[in-house]
């Protein structure tokens, strides 16, 4: 039968005969009967399907009164009047009796129990309505609108890019348009008016609509030109729409808003489209992809370049962190415990996309890294600045600034890419081998062991690699960096408005081997270790330290030797090369205590 049509008993309206997967073949005759409406599966048929829309039942829950146009035949008018305006329970009633007259029914009916919905605290089964209401076309019913839309999520640039999915399986989900409307007493009110007839009824084929330069305009106290104030809600006079639009109809409009649209032509021509939309990840059907509508109807174009997706805080049993659910931690008092940088660095250790828990202990580990940044600082500073990079000679400095150079080029692209928390990892992992090693192993020649001329190359490479270091810093540790450029710079210069470090400022590290830093530091590990197991103090005297490994680490290491002796405090160093494939060995031998 699909594809035909069929009429229907007693009221004799012809309806057509279609497919859909939610009908029921074990239930009755296994054909479904769509209403408009009798449940809420009625309202997916007459979505999915782009059924006509044809309701009986009043908002007062009684069968509508006047009959309706479809119904034509004398017989058929009779039976509606039967049922008009009587409850759903009476008119199902009334229904069996006139399918009995019209031999409709087999069998005797007998009740069934099924599924239904109820109101709120009501004792009555719920009865679909229709109303009025306010929609944006989205794409749901506008197949080449779908298609366009789909082509601004493919235009948008995704951070990360597999977000751009849900965005996709959204739009191509939609089934109908976007219902904007709402009946609340708080909102953006609808801009609309309406004239109202001589029986007072509002003619809602001819709104009145304000002109753009009237805008914004509230039609509850605000009265349509041609209309005076005490004609609203008489007879021949005006009412104004009654709906309030929903939250996204306007935060749609953050773009707009913010740009200075239709307020400030300079700033809009300037700003809008702009570069990005930071937002979570479970708001992309509704904010981001809304405010892809509004610009692609109003503008022809995305709002903004690029979509920076967060994830969500959760809590330490990884729910999701709300207010409904109790379980969300006010940030005033980890600020005061913590620091702000702390807390800052915690956030910017959760990846792109990715639900981040709420660890006091990554606070604590941002608040150590921020008070060694202070410390180290204060201590690079302590040994005289030389603030000429053409005085950095010595391999180790090359060497180290040459690593440096690696994480400014690989954190500059994370932040391009918009992975804040990788170029966090890539600062934070030089800075620790930063003060662990180089600045152990060159402090006795920046002290002037080796010469002024291996002091000066140690103090201007220290300085240059801590500007360096501040400022890959500054974006999460606002605070305190700032605290120590002030100590480097007079007046009212500030890290947040210096440059980004480029690979120009480190053009001489391409001098340097920044394996030579790695291995000087493998060996002083190698040191270290063999002094704490003999529990011994680390500026305890190592009679002998022989260090082997591969010929061309050994070779490397000679450019490091008397920095690495002086570190380890070591009489004698002996470098032994050894196979090609050997690993880095260091055997030490303390002097006896004294």
């Amino acid at each position: 039968l699909f594809g035909s049509t069929v009429r229907t008993p007693a009221f004799d309206v012809e309806v057509p005969v279609v497919a859909h997967h939610l009908a029921d073949p074990e239930k009755g005759s296994g054909i479904a009967m769509i209403c408009t409406f009798g449940d809420l599966t009625d309202v997916t048929w007459w979505r999915e399907l782009q059924l006509p829309t044809r309701p009986i039942i009043g908002w007062d829950g009684r069968v509508l009164r006047e009959t309706p146009a479809w119904i034509e035949s004398d017989a058929a008018q009779g039976f509606y009047e039967r049922i008009a305006g009587a409850t759903a329970h009476t008119a199902k009633e009334r229904m069996v009796e006139i399918l009995n007259e019209t031999g409709h029914i087999e069998g005797e009916p007998k009740p069934i129990k099924h599924p239904v919905k109820f109101f709120e605290k009501g004792d009555k089964p719920l009865e679909i309505v229709t109303t009025r209401q306010w929609y944006i076309t989205n794409g749901g019913r506008e197949p080449e609108l779908r298609e366009q839309l789909l082509a601004r999520g493919r235009e948008l640039v995704w951070h990360p890019d597999h977000m751009k999915v849900r965005y996709e399986n959204w739009v191509e989900g939609l089934n109908g348009d976007w219902l904007i409307s709402r009946q609340r007493f708080f909102g953006v009110p609808l801009p609309v008016w309406y004239r109202l007839d001589s029986d007072g009824n509002p003619d809602y084929d001819s709104p009145i609509i304000p002109t753009e330069d009237q805008l914004p305009i509230d039609p509850s106290s605000d009265a349509p030109a041609g209309f005076t104030e005490d004609q609203r809600g008489k007879p021949n006079g005006f009412m104004g729409d009654p709906d309030v639009m929903d939250t996204w109809a306007t935060s749609s409009l953050s773009p707009q808003i913010a740009g200075g649209w239709e307020r400030d032509p300079d700033l809009w021509s300037r700003v809008y489209p702009m570069d990005v939309r930071p937002q979570a990840h479970e708001i992309i059907r509704t904010w981001l992809f809304s405010s892809v509508v509004r610009a692609h109807l109003e503008d022809d174009c995305l709002p903004w370049t690029n979509a920076a997706i967060s994830g969500w805080i959760l809590d330490p049993d990884r729910k999701k962190m709300s207010k409904s659910k109790g379980n969300v931690v006010t940030p005033m008092g980890l600020l005061d415990e913590y620091s702000s940088d702390a807390v800052r660095y915690w956030a910017a250790s959760g990846r792109p996309g990715t639900d981040t828990a709420f660890d006091i202990g990554q606070m604590k580990i941002g608040r150590r890294l921020a008070i060694k940044v202070l410390n180290a600082s204060k201590f690079v500073l302590s040994m005289g600045v030389v603030d000429d990079p053409s005085a950095i000679t010595n391999p180790l400095d090359l060497s180290m600034l040459a690593a440096l150079s690696d994480v400014v080029q690989q954190a500059t692209a994370s932040f391009e890419d918009y992975n804040y928390a990788r170029a966090l990892e890539l600062a934070e992992t030089f800075f620790w081998t930063f003060t662990d090693d180089y600045v152990e192993l060159v402090k006795e020649r920046a002290y002037g062991g080796q010469g002024e001329e291996a002091a000066n190359s140690a103090k201007a490479a220290l300085v240059l690699a801590l500007s360096i270091q501040l400022r890959l810093f500054a974006p999460f540790l606002p605070f305190t960096t700032e605290e120590v450029w002030s100590w480097m710079h007079d007046g009212d210069s500030s890290i947040h408005r210096s440059e980004w470090p480029s690979l120009e400022e480190l053009a001489l590290a391409t001098n340097g081997n920044g394996r030579l830093l790695d291995i000087t530091g493998q060996a002083l590990s190698g040191v270290r270790k063999a002094k704490s197991d003999a529990k011994a103090s680390m500026k305890a005297e190592v009679a002998e330290a022989t260090v082997e490994g591969t010929p061309a680490d050994i070779e490397l290491l000679t450019h490091a030797r008397a920095d690495l002796a002086a570190a380890g405090t070591i009489a004698e160093l002996i470098l032994v090369p050894a196979a090609d494939d050997a690993p880095l060995s260091v055997r030490a031998t303390l002097a006896p205590s004294s």
